[in-house]
């Protein structure tokens, strides 16, 4: 068996922090989503192959530099270019014979796989894994699927009105004849993306549904699931060359990259991301990240984003998302 991580999105709903950043590589605590990612998977012992696009390739080249991977990359650089999840698939796949485990490359989860891998092993069945996400408005927003037993006899991709709330989280494991059939899949004029492929599927093959209910799963689809997210995989770092003034207080559990300097009266957490090379002065700080080189003073910032590189002054964000490069000030 193969691992394909898929990274080859642009991440729409998150942008402006995504037009420059992928999101598999967006920080987690002190890793990468796609780190927690690589380290589920690598106790296997698959290849493991990651698919992404030209626009982010640099990016994933320094990623990859200490890890076990192949990285394939589709000729691509906007949303409108990109091939689609199948479509991409497809690509990677149809160079070789394997089994395949897929991964989305912006999946969190708290739960190992090996009672997935297992069961897959035992039936050699397409196995889609599911997660009940417990509210029929939430489920509206993923793949929803009906069991029979183990069997998925139904699979919706965001209905208007769910009959289950057993969402599809972007874990795949697809035999070798499931695996060709992505081919005659993406020749005909169908949606391109991986819940609409299963829902083809289960009018021509056995689909198998394992539900994981002992963990957690995240969506880091918008601004709020991300920072969600980054609360929970938050575990207390400060770099060793941070410099943190006497006035200044630090509340755990944040990490805060090097180069950092923090002074008059500033209040740092608790969950905060702090990029490196940043300047915070008499400015609050939790429930956020912070990209590299910002440059806050007398600022208060809460649930929010803040791209590399710009300066704030002055000013209270709550549930703010704010580009890169970009300065903001109120009054002097």
């Amino acid at each position: 068996m193969k691992a394909v991580i898929m990274a080859g999105g642009y991440a729409t709903r998150l942008w402006p922090i995504t037009k420059t950043k992928a999101k598999p590589l967006l920080p987690l605590g002190k890793k990468t989503i796609i780190d927690h990612i690589y380290e589920k998977i690598k106790p296997f012992g698959f290849d493991i192959i990651v698919s992404t696009n030209l626009r982010f390739r640099e990016d994933f080249e320094r990623w990859a530099e200490d890890k076990d991977v192949e990285l394939v990359i589709e000729n691509t650089t906007k949303e409108e270019e990109k091939l689609g999840a199948v479509r991409a698939l497809h690509e990677v796949t149809s160079t070789f014979d394997d089994e395949v485990l897929v991964i989305a490359g912006d999946n969190i989860f708290s739960f190992g796989l090996d009672d997935f891998v297992n069961r897959y092993e035992e039936i050699k069945k397409p196995l889609i894994a599911l997660y009940d996400v417990g509210d029929y408005d939430l489920a509206r927003r993923y793949g929803i699927a009906i069991l029979n037993g183990e069997k998925i006899v139904s699979f919706e991709e965001k209905p208007e009105k769910p009959k289950s709330t057993l969402a599809g989280i972007g874990i795949y494991a697809l035999d070798r004849e499931t695996k060709d059939m992505l081919g005659d899949y993406v020749r005909g004029e169908r949606k391109d993306n991986l819940g609409d492929f299963i829902s083809w599927l289960i009018d021509r093959r056995e689909v198998y549904g394992f539900v994981f209910d002992n963990g957690n799963w995240y969506d880091v689809g918008n601004p709020d699931s991300y920072l969600g997210a980054m609360k929970v995989y938050l575990t207390h770092s400060v770099s060793e060359d941070v410099e943190i003034d006497r006035t200044s207080k630090i509340i755990e559990p944040v990490v805060i990259e090097g180069g950092v300097k923090i002074k008059r009266r500033s209040i740092i957490g608790p969950y905060a991301y702090i990029g490196r090379n940043c300047e915070i002065e008499a400015s609050d700080i939790s429930d956020s990240v912070i990209f590299d080189e910002v440059i806050l003073r007398k600022t208060k910032v809460w649930r929010s984003i803040i791209d590399e590189k710009c300066e704030i002054r002055n000013l209270e964000l709550s549930g703010s998302i704010i580009g890169g490069h970009a300065k903001i000030q109120r009054g002097e």
